[in-house]
Parts: C-alpha cells; sequence; structure tokens
C-alpha cells in the first residue's frame, strides 16, 4: 500500500512502524520539540502532496495534533485505537501492527472546513453514546469503526458533525455494535 501524502509522526520509532505497514515518507515532530525546520518541513509536505497527521492515542499526541491542526487545517487525520497502540504499557502508534496502521491509515479523514454535520446530542442519547451504562465503551467501538479517535460525548459530537460522517455510515455502525451485543 503506498501513501501519497507525507505523515506526520512523532518519533522514528513511529516511522519505522509506518515502514513495516506501507510504502510512505514522515515527517517526525520529535515529541514537543517541534523545531522551526520541522514546521517548514511539513509546510511544504501540505503544499505539494498533503500531510496525514498520525500521533499516538494518547494525551500528548493530541496536544501534538492540535498545534499541527491549527497551522494545517486542510489536513488528514489518521486515528489508532487505543487497544491496538498498547503493548507492555506503553501507548503509542510504534507498538501498532502493521494491519492496524494500514487500517487506521485506510480511514483518514479531512475535517470539513463548513463542520456540516447535523448531528446533535439527542442523536447521541438515541444511539447509546451518552448518558447511559455502557456510552463510553459504545463510543469506543463508533470511533474505532469510524476512525475518528475516542472521544466523550461533547468530542464525539463534534467529531461525527467535523469529519463528514453521514448519517448512514453512523447508523450502519450503531446496528452493527447493537446486532454485535445481541449475539452475546
Amino acid at each position: 500500500m503506498r501513501i501519497k501524502e507525507i505523515i506526520v509522526v512523532e518519533g522514528r520509532d513511529d516511522t519505522a512502524a509506518i515502514n513495516r505497514a506501507v510504502e510512505a515518507e514522515t515527517i517526525e515532530t520529535h515529541g514537543f520539540g517541534m523545531s522551526e525546520k520541522m514546521w517548514k518541513e511539513i509546510e511544504k509536505a501540505a503544499d505539494k502532496r498533503g500531510i496525514i497527521v498520525f500521533t499516538d492515542p494518547d494525551h500528548a499526541g493530541e496536544r501534538i495534533r492540535r498545534k499541527i491542526k491549527s497551522r494545517f487545517p486542510d489536513c488528514r487525520e489518521a486515528f489508532l485505537p487505543r487497544n491496538e497502540a498498547l503493548k507492555n504499557g506503553d501507548i503509542g502508534v510504534e507498538n501498532a501492527t502493521p494491519e492496524a496502521i494500514r487500517e487506521a491509515l485506510s480511514k483518514a479523514r479531512f475535517t470539513e472546513a463548513d463542520n456540516c454535520g447535523d448531528f446533535t446530542s439527542e442523536d447521541m442519547e438515541a444511539a447509546g453514546l451518552i448518558g447511559g451504562q455502557g456510552s463510553r465503551s459504545r463510543r469506543e467501538l463508533v470511533a474505532d469503526a469510524l476512525g475518528i479517535g475516542y472521544g466523550n460525548g461533547k468530542a464525539m459530537l463534534s467529531k461525527l458533525n467535523s469529519y463528514g460522517v453521514s448519517r448512514e455510515e453512523f447508523y450502519e455502525i450503531i446496528r452493527s455494535i447493537d446486532h454485535s451485543c445481541d449475539q452475546k
């Protein structure tokens, strides 16, 4: 699998994991040590080929992602489910299998410029994603299926609306989750 865009990751171990999974170029942020040289590299990549932000599914990774998104709002984002990034208590892209990395990259999304979604908190509640027992685990399942990264209820609603998730796609996933729960 060849990735056209340049993938922005946190470090060299992430680059190694990406290279085991796909054919792609990366730019490393080196955590929060984001130099002016690195910013210029990202800017050049964004202008020429586009970028995919693919940071660790932890607090530090989210902070780095937000910094990059604030400068490059037109980038795509890929999210790795936490359980796919965990190894011996360490969380990071470098711990993911090649299959999990390919899956996350295949689900990379743009943020819709006009925040076009029309999901409401009522939709979230009706789908069992807020306000009830098990809502957190249901949000995790939905986030993983959509490839949009986990968030609390408010963050999930924002992600549904800003990543261009269609109602059809959303309800198909909800039906799938409900069906698998019925099977247990």
